[in-house]
C-alpha cells in the first residue's frame, strides 16, 4: 500500500485534475481523497457534472472521530468513482469539504485519518490525496508527513517555478529533518507540449526542462504528465471523450506517470528494506 500526496505552491497548475486522472489509470485499486482546504470539490462539479449526489466525506469522519467510530465510518464515504473499471483496480473516491469556512474544522482528523489510510494496506488499496495548495487554513500537513511519496505539482515556465521556490524550500527542510528526501518529488504539468506559436514581436515565457526544474527547486522530478486542456476537461469537466481519447498523448502520459511514480515507491521500499551499511 502507497500514500502519495499531490499537492501546489501557487496558481493553479492542475492538481486536482492530475490526481483525478492518476486515480483513474492506477494500476491497483486505490482511493481518492480530496483534502483540497479550499472546499467546492472538482470531482463532484466536474467528472461527475453534478449527477452524483454528495456524501458528507471528511466533515462525517470529523464527527466519527468524535464519536470514536472512524474506522467504521470511512467505507461508508466513499464513492466508486468508475463502475465499469475492473475489480482489480477499482478507483473510489472520499469527498471532502463543501466551503473553505469547514477547512479548520478538519485539523484534529487528519492525523488519525493518516493512520487509517495507511491501514488500508489490508485491502491492497492505495491512496492518492489532492492536498490542494499548500498553507491554506486547514490544510493537511500531517497527510504529507505520513506520505510515502510527496509529489509538488507546478507547471514548467518561469512563473510557476518563482512561485514554487519558498515551498519546495519548505518541503526539503521538512522531509530532510527525517531522513525522508527520497520521499519528495515534483510532478510536472509540461507546458511545452502544447505551447503555442506567439505572435511576432511577442516574448515567449518559455517552460524549462526536467533538469533545469530539478536544479532550481532541489527536488528531483518523479513524473511528468501533458499538457491538453481539451482532453482534460474529460477529466475536470466531465466532458464527453473525444475519439481515440484513450490512446490520446495526456492519458498516456497519466499512464506513464503512474508507472515512474511505481518505479520511485518501489526503489524506497526496497532501500528501507536494504539500507545502506546498515541491516534491515
Amino acid at each position: 500500500m502507497a500514500l502519495i500526496v499531490l499537492a501546489s505552491a501557487s496558481g493553479s497548475p492542475g492538481v486536482s485534475t492530475t490526481a483525478l486522472g492518476l486515480t483513474l489509470n492506477w494500476h491497483r485499486p486505490v482511493l481518492l481523497v480530496d483534502a483540497d482546504p479550499t472546499g467546492s470539490s472538482a470531482v463532484f462539479a466536474g467528472y461527475f457534472h453534478g449527477t452524483q449526489e454528495p456524501t458528507g466525506g471528511l466533515i462525517n469522519l470529523a464527527l466519527a472521530l468524535r464519536e470514536g467510530t472512524l474506522a467504521a465510518a470511512l467505507p461508508r464515504e466513499t464513492l466508486l468513482l468508475d463502475p465499469e473499471a475492473p475489480a482489480e483496480r477499482a478507483p473510489w473516491f472520499l469527498p471532502g469539504i463543501r466551503a473553505h469556512e469547514q477547512a479548520p474544522s478538519l485539523l484534529p482528523l487528519w492525523e488519525p485519518l493518516a493512520e487509517q489510510l495507511r491501514a488500508l494496506d489490508r485491502n491492497g488499496q492505495d491512496v492518492i490525496v489532492d492536498a490542494g495548495r499548500l498553507g491554506l487554513a486547514g490544510w493537511p500537513q500531517p497527510l504529507i508527513a505520513a506520505s510515502d511519496l510527496t509529489l509538488l505539482v507546478t507547471r514548467s515556465s518561469l512563473p510557476a517555478l518563482a512561485g514554487a521556490r519558498s515551498w519546495a524550500k519548505m518541503l526539503r527542510d521538512q522531509f530532510a529533518a527525517v531522513g525522508g528526501l527520497s520521499r519528495l518529488g515534483l510532478l510536472l504539468v509540461d507546458e511545452d507540449r502544447r505551447w503555442p506559436a506567439m505572435p511576432t514581436g511577442v516574448p515567449r515565457v518559455r517552460p524549462y526542462t526536467p533538469r533545469h526544474i530539478a536544479k532550481a527547486l532541489q527536488i528531483s522530478v518523479a513524473a511528468a504528465v501533458g499538457w491538453d486542456p481539451e482532453a482534460a476537461e474529460v477529466y475536470s469537466h466531465g466532458a464527453r471523450k473525444p475519439r481515440k481519447f484513450e490512446s490520446s498523448d495526456l492519458v498516456r502520459s497519466y499512464r506513464t506517470a503512474v508507472s515512474l511514480i511505481h518505479s520511485v515507491l518501489t526503489s524506497n521500499q526496497a532501500a528501507l528494506a536494504h539500507p545502506i551499511g546498515g541491516r534491515a
